[in-house]
C-alpha cells in the first residue's frame, strides 16, 4: 500500500495538464480558466492537525478550489499525457491524478464516519497503484470525443460533493467526537482530526503538482490569486 507516497518521488501519485484559453466552463462545475496563478496553501499534515477545528474545516471545505482551473481547457491527449521523472512534476497523467484524488476522498470520508459511529473500527488499506495499473482511470474510446471538460467533470464533482456534504456533518461534531479513534493496520490509532488533516493535506499537495503540470505544458502564469478565487460560485469556488 502506497497511499502516503509523495508525488514526483519515485513514481508516487500525480499528474496534470491544462490549457490557458479563458472563459471555458468546466462541465457544470462553475470553474473558469484563468491567467492568474493560484496560491495553494502549504503545510504538512502534522502542521494542519494542530490548527483549531474551525480553521481546519474552512480549509477542508475549499476542496477543488485548490485545483488549477486551466485543467478544464486541456484536450484529451493532454489529460492522458504522462511525464518522465526528470520533469519533476509527477509521473501520473491529469486524469489519473484527479481520479486518484476522488478515490482517496471517498476513503477518507468513510474512515472519519466509521471512527465517529463505531467503537475503534479496524480500517482497511488500499493500493493506489493497483487502481492505476488496473486501468480504472482509462477513458473509453467511445466517449473520448466529447467536450474535454466533461471528461474530468465527474472526477472533480466527486471530490466537491464529498467535501460539501462532509463539511456539513463535520461541523456538527463535538470536540470529543474529533478525538474518536479508528485503528489503521499500518499507522495505528487515527483520530478523526488526524484523518481530516491528512485529507486536507492530500488535496493541497496533489493540487500543487497539478499546477506544475499545467505550467509545464502551458507555460507559467504570473499574477497570484488565492485558491478558490475567480470562480463563478460553482463547485470550485465553494468556501
Amino acid at each position: 500500500m502506497s497511499e502516503g507516497t509523495v508525488e514526483g518521488q519515485g513514481g508516487g501519485c500525480c499528474g496534470g495538464k491544462t490549457g490557458s484559453s479563458g472563459g471555458q466552463s468546466a462541465g457544470g462545475c462553475g470553474c473558469q480558466t484563468t491567467s492568474q496563478k493560484l496560491v495553494i496553501p502549504t503545510g504538512t499534515a502534522k502542521e494542519i492537525v494542530a490548527l483549531p477545528i474551525p480553521e481546519m474545516l474552512s480549509r477542508f471545505r475549499r476542496g477543488v478550489g485548490n485545483y488549477d482551473p486551466r485543467v478544464f481547457s486541456l484536450d484529451a491527449e493532454q489529460m492522458d499525457r504522462a511525464f518522465l521523472p526528470d520533469a519533476k512534476v509527477g509521473r501520473w497523467s491529469v486524469r489519473m491524478l484527479l481520479g486518484h484524488m476522488a478515490d482517496a476522498e471517498i476513503v477518507f470520508v468513510h474512515r472519519m464516519r466509521r471512527a465517529v459511529a463505531e467503537d475503534r473500527p479496524l480500517l482497511a488499506v488500499w493500493d493506489e497503484n493497483a487502481f492505476i495499473d488496473s486501468g480504472l482511470y482509462a477513458m473509453p474510446r467511445e466517449v473520448q470525443q466529447g467536450d474535454p471538460a466533461s471528461l474530468i467533470g465527474g472526477y472533480v464533482a466527486v471530490l466537491h460533493t464529498m467535501r460539501m456534504w462532509s463539511f456539513q456533518w463535520l461541523s456538527g461534531l463535538s470536540p470529543e467526537q474529533f478525538e474518536r479513534v479508528a485503528m489503521h493496520p499500518e499507522r495505528g490509532e487515527q483520530r478523526v482530526r488526524d484523518i481530516l488533516s491528512y485529507a486536507i493535506w492530500h488535496v493541497e499537495h496533489h493540487s500543487r503538482f497539478l499546477q506544475l503540470k499545467c505550467d509545464r505544458m502551458l507555460g507559467p502564469v504570473e499574477e497570484p490569486v488565492a485558491a478558490g478565487a475567480g470562480t463563478s460560485g460553482g463547485c470550485c469556488g465553494g468556501r
